[in-house]
């Protein structure tokens, strides 16, 4: 592959600035992999690929151990890389349309009962970094944030007022989603001592022990960290309290399309993995209940 083919890759990656880092990065791995596949077949140009040389990499990611949702992902990004090519004149047609991936089992998202949330939230610490880390995720899982969104929240971003969060999602997409009052008091107890850590200027809501935006990393790591103080015998991630307060709030009101907005969600067809999680609990309720169900031991 030439060199100005090769750059071609890094003029579409600069088209992708209104995507998360997460997402770019990505996409800068799938082409990456791609492109090694292509060298390995003396490919000098991205025009001479056709729809056999993409079908013949995804069989290979298949025969690699790459599930459905990874080529999919792969797919995806080819696709989008051809149309940047297509709109740029460097290639007549996209040998990635109408390639079908094998389908892959849905899994269902893991999460934590009422009780297990009530007790990872409990946190009795009033040290500075304490109080930074329980608004944290008494906000992530009162609001359904994802762990972009709360990194991404400023200072203006809560509404103690009205009890609501600004939040910037997927796409640049803007929403505004209800606080809880416990979330509410533990964002009020840190903004207090927030001046102790925060850089002169720095508008983040949530900032590290320098006094600048909090990181994604160190929320993982933090949660992990009080997941294990409050004597959790689960592995505990962000996304799972996002996963936890739709299953919750679902299982309490069974309104799919508030939920739906809540979460910030495009198409419905995401958020209903989530009624197969509350049909779980409802089954599980009815074998432990229900005369003729139960099971004998």
């Amino acid at each position: 592959m030439k060199p100005a083919e090769i750059a071609r890759i890094d003029g579409f990656l600069e088209t992708l600035q209104h995507l998360s880092p997460h997402t770019r990065k990505a996409y800068a791995g799938d082409l990456t992999f791609f492109l090694e596949y292509c060298k390995q077949l003396n490919i000098s140009a991205w025009r001479d690929l056709d729809g056999r040389v993409v079908r013949g990499y995804i069989a290979q990611r298949h025969r690699q151990g790459a599930g459905g949702r990874s080529l999919r992902r792969n797919l995806s990004s080819i696709r989008a890389f051809y149309r940047y090519l297509l709109d740029q004149g460097e290639v007549a047609q996209n040998p990635a349309e109408g390639i079908v991936t094998p389908k892959s089992e849905k899994r269902l998202p893991k999460t934590l009962d009422v009780d297990q949330t009530a007790r990872l939230v409990e946190i009795k610490d009033n040290q500075t970094l304490a109080l930074r880390d329980k608004a944290i995720l008494e906000l992530m899982y009162s609001s359904g944030l994802r762990l972009a969104e709360c990194v991404g929240l400023d200072q203006h971003s809560v509404e103690l007022g009205d009890a609501l969060v600004t939040v910037t999602g997927k796409g640049n997409k803007t929403r505004r989603v209800p606080v809880g009052k416990y979330a509410l008091d533990a964002v009020r107890a840190w903004l207090r001592v927030r001046p102790q850590l925060a850089a002169l200027g720095e508008t983040a809501l949530f900032v590290s022990a320098r006094g600048k935006r909090l990181s994604a990393r160190a929320i993982q790591q933090r949660l992990r960290q009080w997941a294990q103080k409050q004597g959790m015998d689960v592995h505990v991630h962000p996304h799972m309290l996002r996963h936890s307060f739709a299953t919750h709030l679902l299982e309490s009101s069974g309104d799919l399309r508030a939920v739906q907005e809540l979460l910030g969600h495009a198409d419905i067809s995401t958020t209903q993995i989530y009624t197969s999680l509350d049909f779980q609990h409802l089954a599980k309720v009815y074998d432990q209940t229900h005369p003729r169900a139960r099971k004998k031991n």
